[in-house]
């Protein structure tokens, strides 16, 4: 449960930082920023699978989770023009897939932590090339 309720703070945390970082959140000048709001909105209906495992086999909810997060980064490998993304949202969903099935949970929530953390580095040393 607290899964989804922490996840509800994501949205209004990344403006808050977007705002202390002086990034254009909302760039209406950019024509596809429609469609990296519509790539980030439709995680709301695959949120609903979620909560479906999470009251059928509620130990699985979050590799099911995890998976969803990781599958949701390919759009935006096309948005973005980024391996980073690409890349991770193949390994993400397999690997909560695995570690998901061989592991407790806290174990699949360790290893995203540094899932993550790796994300954020391949990110910023691929927007360092640019």
């Amino acid at each position: 449960m607290f899964t989804f309720c922490g996840a509800a703070f994501l949205f209004p945390l990344a403006w808050m930082f977007s705002k202390l970082l002086n990034i254009d959140f909302q760039n209406k000048d950019n024509p596809l920023m429609k469609a990296g709001i519509l790539f980030s909105v439709n995680q709301i209906l695959y949120i609903l699978i979620a909560m479906w495992v999470f009251s059928a086999v509620p130990e699985k909810m979050l590799m099911v989770y995890t998976m969803i997060f990781g599958a949701h980064l390919m759009p935006f490998s096309w948005l973005y023009s980024s391996k980073s993304y690409f890349i991770l949202s193949i390994v993400i969903p397999i690997l909560s897939l695995v570690i998901g099935h061989l592991s407790p949970p806290y174990v699949l929530a360790a290893i995203m932590v540094f899932m993550e953390m790796l994300f954020s580095v391949c990110l910023y040393l691929e927007c360092r090339k640019l």
